[in-house]
C-alpha cells in the first residue's frame, strides 16, 4: 500500500525505467513528487469559440470530432488534422508526427483542445500543445489553470500532471502538517494537504498564490532554523585558548611596505575584539578582488602564532593554496613563524609535515581540504581561516573546526554578496566588509568585442607584451568536462602561437599535474612567459602585478561573478590594465552581463546584477556551496518573507532551543531530512 514516502517506481504507470527518468528531476519518492512544484501556470479556463481568438493567440476550445485526414508533405513529417464542430462553426486541430491521433479520436469524440491559433487559411486551425477527452469530468490538462512542470528528457507534461494528480488523490491527505499552527494563522497560510492540492491544481489565481506563499515561507523558515541552530551551537561553546598582548602582529604591521586602508583597519579592529572574547570568533570577511583580505588573514594568523597557538588556512584549489602559502610565508617567516603547505598531491615530505603539525613545530598550515584529512592532527589549533567560503559547505567548515577545541573562525570571500543576502545565508556569522581598494590602483578598462573582431584583442596582447607587460587569455567552460575544456585551451594555445610568433606562450589547465602547473605559474610570475592561455583554474588567487591584459574568450558563457573574478587577475600593478570580453551573446541576459561588465568594476554592484539576472543558485555556482537548493523561494524577491521566517525561527528556538520538544517532532523530522549537515554538525543531532 502506498504511503507518503513510498518509492516512486511503485506508483501505477511508473516502473523502473520511468523511475530513472524521474530521479533525474530529484524525484525518488511520492513526497518528492508532491514537492515537484510547477515552474509556471497557463490559464486555460477561458473556453471560447475558435473564431473569437486572434492570430497567434493561445486558445482553449471545445469541439466534437466530425472528420480526420492525414498527409505526409515530406519524409519524416506527418500531419494529422481533425475537423471539430463547435455549435454552428467548425475548426481544425493539427498534430505533427502523432499518427495515432486519427485512430484514437473517431467521429463523435468530444475534445478539449489547447494550442496556438493560425487564421491564415480562413477556417481557424489550432496547433495542439495539449488536449483531453471530455467525458463529463473536470479537465486536467485544459479548461482550468494548468500547471507546467520542469521536465527532463523522455518525460512530458501530460504524464507528469496525471501522475501528480493520482498521487495527490491517493496519499495527499496523509501529508502531516509540521509548521506551527500559530505561524499558519499569523500569515493566513493553508495547511499542508490543502496547499499541495492548490499549488498543483489551483481553483483560481488567489488560491494558487496562497499555496505558493505557504511553501516559500516553509522553505525559508526551515533554512532560518538551521542558521539559528548553528549560531546557538557556536554561542554555547567557550574557548579553551586565549590571545596574549604580543608584539608579533604589531611588528608585522610596521614591516608592511604599504599602509592599511581605513576599511582594512576597521576590519582588523573588529577581528581583534572577537579574539579577546571568551566565545569563538565566527566572522565572514568580504572584500572585492584586490581589496587586501590576505593581509588581514596573515595578521590574524600572526596573532595566533604569537599567542602560542596554531592557525590553519583552507583554500578550495591547490593553485590558490600555493599562492597563499607563498604570500603568507613571505610575511610570517621573517617574524620567526613556521608556515607549511599541505595539499592532496604533495606526498613528498608529508609525514615530516604531519609530525611537525602534531608537535606544534609548525604554527601555520595552509592547504586544501587535505587539512581535514583523518591523519592530520594539530597540537593546539586556535584559529581556522577558510578562503572562498562559498566553495565549501557546512561539512568541510565544521570538520576543520573539529580539529581544534572551539577555534576562532574567519571565513573570507572575494565573491561580493549583497549585505542583506549575506546576513540571510550566513546568519551564524558576523559580517565584515573591506569596501575600499588600496590607493594607486588604476581602473581596468573593459571592452566587449564580437568573435569577428577578436583580432583587436590579439593586437592589444601584442602591444602590451611589446611594452614589457604580460597577458592572460581564458577559455570558457564548454561543459562540465575538464577534458573538453583542456582541448579548447590547447587549440587556442596553438592558434595564438601562430599569431604571436615572437612571444613566449604558456598553457595552464586542470588536467596538468600539480608540479607542471606550479612550473608554468612560476615562469609566468618571473616574466619568462609573456602570455598565459588558461582554463578557469586561474579564477581566484593568482597575483602577477606585471600582467595588464585579460582576454576572456566566449565571455557570454560565464556568469558575472566569474567574469569579475577573472578580470581581477589584472590591475594589480601601477600600469593601466585592460579586459577584453570576446563573444557573441544571443540572449538578453548574456548581453546585459557584457554591458554590466563594461559599465562598472564595483563587485557589489555586479553581485546585485548577477542575482537579478541568474538567481542565487547560479550566483554561488555549485551545489556544494552550502547554500540549499531552494525549490520555490527566491532570495531576491522574497525579502519580506525572509524577515518573517527569520523572526519565526528565532521565536521558536527561544522556547525550544534544540528543536526536540515532542510537539515539534514533525518539524524536526522535516528539518533533519532537508538539512542533514546542520543536524550532523550541531547539538540537535
Amino acid at each position: 500500500m502506498l504511503d507518503i514516502y513510498s518509492p516512486i517506481q511503485y506508483m501505477k504507470g511508473v516502473g523502473p525505467q520511468r523511475a530513472k527518468q524521474l530521479e533525474r528531476l530529484g524525484i525518488f519518492t511520492t513526497w518528492d513528487l508532491l514537492y515537484h512544484f510547477p515552474r509556471e501556470y497557463q490559464d486555460r479556463s477561458d473556453i471560447r469559440p475558435a473564431h473569437s481568438f486572434s492570430q497567434g493567440d493561445l486558445a482553449t476550445v471545445k469541439g466534437t470530432v466530425i472528420a480526420a485526414q492525414e498527409s505526409k508533405p515530406r519524409r519524416g513529417l506527418s500531419i494529422t488534422k481533425l475537423a471539430l464542430q463547435e455549435g454552428a462553426g467548425t475548426f481544425y486541430a493539427v498534430w505533427f508526427n502523432q499518427t495515432y491521433i486519427k485512430k484514437q479520436y473517431p467521429p463523435g469524440k468530444e475534445l478539449l483542445i489547447t494550442g496556438k491559433v493560425d487564421r491564415k487559411f480562413g477556417v481557424p486551425q489550432i496547433q495542439v500543445t495539449d488536449h483531453e477527452v471530455l467525458e463529463g469530468d473536470e479537465g486536467m490538462h485544459s479548461g482550468r489553470i494548468v500547471p507546467i512542470y520542469p521536465l527532463t528528457e523522455s518525460l512530458n507534461q501530460r504524464f507528469l500532471r496525471s501522475l501528480i494528480k493520482t498521487t495527490l488523490e491517493q496519499v495527499g491527505s496523509l501529508a502531516r502538517e509540521f509548521l506551527p499552527d500559530s505561524m499558519l494563522d499569523r500569515y493566513n497560510l493553508p495547511c499542508l494537504p490543502e496547499a499541495l492540492r492548490e499549488i498543483h491544481f489551483p481553483e483560481n489565481q488567489a488560491s494558487c498564490q496562497r499555496a505558493r506563499r505557504r511553501f516559500i515561507m516553509e522553505e525559508l523558515f526551515l533554512f532560518e532554523l538551521g542558521v539559528n541552530l548553528q549560531k546557538g551551537r557556536i554561542l554555547k561553546k567557550v574557548k579553551k585558548h586565549e590571545y596574549i598582548e604580543e608584539a608579533l602582529s604589531n611588528r608585522l604591521l610596521m614591516s608592511l611596505p604599504f599602509r592599511l586602508t581605513e576599511a582594512q583597519k576597521r576590519v582588523w579592529r573588529e577581528i581583534e575584539e572577537d579574539l579577546k572574547s571568551s566565545f569563538p570568533m565566527n566572522r565572514l570577511l568580504q572584500g572585492d578582488v584586490g581589496a587586501g583580505k590576505t593581509v588581514i588573514a596573515a595578521l590574524t594568523l600572526c596573532k595566533a602564532a604569537g599567542s602560542g597557538l596554531q592557525g590553519a588556512l583552507m583554500a578550495p584549489t591547490e593553485l590558490l593554496a600555493e599562492q597563499h602559502a607563498k604570500g603568507i610565508k613571505d610575511l610570517l617567516e621573517p617574524m620567526g613563524i613556521k608556515v607549511a603547505l599541505l595539499t592532496g598531491s604533495g606526498k613528498k615530505g608529508r609525514k615530516k609535515t604531519l609530525d611537525a603539525l602534531a608537535s606544534g613545530d609548525i604554527q601555520v598550515a595552509i592547504g586544501t581540504h587535505a587539512l581535514i584529512s583523518e591523519d592530520v592532527q594539530y597540537k593546539n589549533l586556535g584559529l581556522v581561516v577558510v578562503d572562498e567560503q562559498h566553495r565549501f559547505g557546512v561539512r568541510q567548515r565544521a570538520a576543520l573546526q573539529d580539529k581544534g577545541v572551539a577555534p576562532d573562525v574567519l571565513v573570507m570571500t572575494a565573491t561580493p554578496i549583497p549585505r542583506t543576502l549575506a546576513l540571510t545565508l550566513y546568519g551564524d556569522l558576523d559580517v565584515s566588509i573591506i569596501d575600499q581598494l588600496p590607493p594607486g590602483r588604476q581602473g581596468i578598462k573593459t571592452h566587449h568585442v564580437g568573435l569577428a573582431q577578436a583580432g583587436k584583442a590579439v593586437g592589444l596582447i601584442k602591444q602590451q607584451i611589446t611594452e614589457g607587460r604580460q597577458a592572460y587569455v581564458v577559455c570558457p567552460l564548454v561543459e562540465e568536462s575538464e577534458k573538453i575544456d583542456t582541448q579548447a585551451a590547447v587549440e587556442l594555445h596553438g592558434r595564438l602561437q601562430k599569431a604571436l610568433v615572437d612571444c613566449s606562450i604558456g598553457l595552464l589547465h586542470g588536467r596538468m599535474k600539480t608540479q607542471e602547473k606550479e612550473l608554468v605559474m612560476n615562469e609566468f610570475r618571473k616574466g619568462t612567459i609573456d602570455l598565459l592561455v588558461s582554463t578557469t583554474v586561474i579564477e581566484v588567487g593568482v597575483d602577477v602585478p606585471n600582467a595588464t591584459a585579460m582576454v576572456i574568450w566566449d565571455a557570454q558563457r560565464f556568469g558575472l561573478a566569474q567574469l569579475h573574478q577573472l578580470r581581477g587577475r589584472v590591475g594589480r600593478g601601477s600600469h593601466q590594465s585592460y579586459c577584453i570580453l570576446v563573444g557573441d551573446p544571443t540572449t538578453r541576459e548574456a548581453k546585459e552581463r557584457m554591458a554590466a561588465m563594461c559599465r562598472t568594476q564595483d563587485g557589489f554592484v555586479l553581485a546585485e546584477e548577477d542575482l537579478k539576472l541568474r538567481g542565487p543558485g547560479e550566483f554561488f555556482g555549485t551545489r556544494q556551496s552550502g547554500l540549499p537548493e531552494f525549490k520555490i523561494a527566491d532570495l531576491i524577491r522574497n525579502g519580506k518573507e525572509i524577515e518573517q521566517a527569520k523572526k519565526e525561527a528565532e521565536a521558536l528556538l527561544s522556547l525550544n532551543p534544540d528543536l526536540r520538544s515532542p510537539m515539534h517532532k514533525q518539524l524536526f523530522e522535516q528539518f533533519a531530512s532537508r538539512f542533514p549537515d546542520f543536524v550532523k554538525y550541531s547539538d540537535v543531532s
